[in-house]
């Protein structure tokens, strides 16, 4: 095997490199994470979890229950733009939320 113009790679290497190269980059997954807090209710937080991501009643109390207890609950994920407007809409019902990569 040879080195192409000074390189460590290989010509086989340096072609597959060229061809991957040029494919879109893969969505890596998001998580949004909620974070406790001492101003809003349980009842509100749960009722949130269900009302915009749509959560049954018993996953909405579960996560809300991981986030009072355990200081905070994956509650979505999806690709960074998803999670970027879940985070978003979670401070405008007045929750603490951030993303994280999965």
């Amino acid at each position: 095997m040879s080195s192409v113009e000074g390189s460590t790679l290989t010509r086989e290497e340096t072609d597959l490199e060229a061809e991957f190269s040029s494919l879109p980059e893969v969505q890596r997954p998001y998580q949004v994470v909620v974070w406790n807090d001492p101003v809003n209710l349980m009842s509100y937080v749960a009722w949130v979890f269900r009302t915009y991501f749509g959560h049954p009643r018993e996953r909405a109390h579960q996560l809300m229950l991981q986030v009072h207890e355990q200081g905070r609950a994956v509650v979505a994920t999806g690709t960074r733009e998803q999670a970027e407007r879940d985070v978003t809409a979670m401070h405008h019902y007045g929750l603490q939320a951030t993303l994280e990569e999965s």
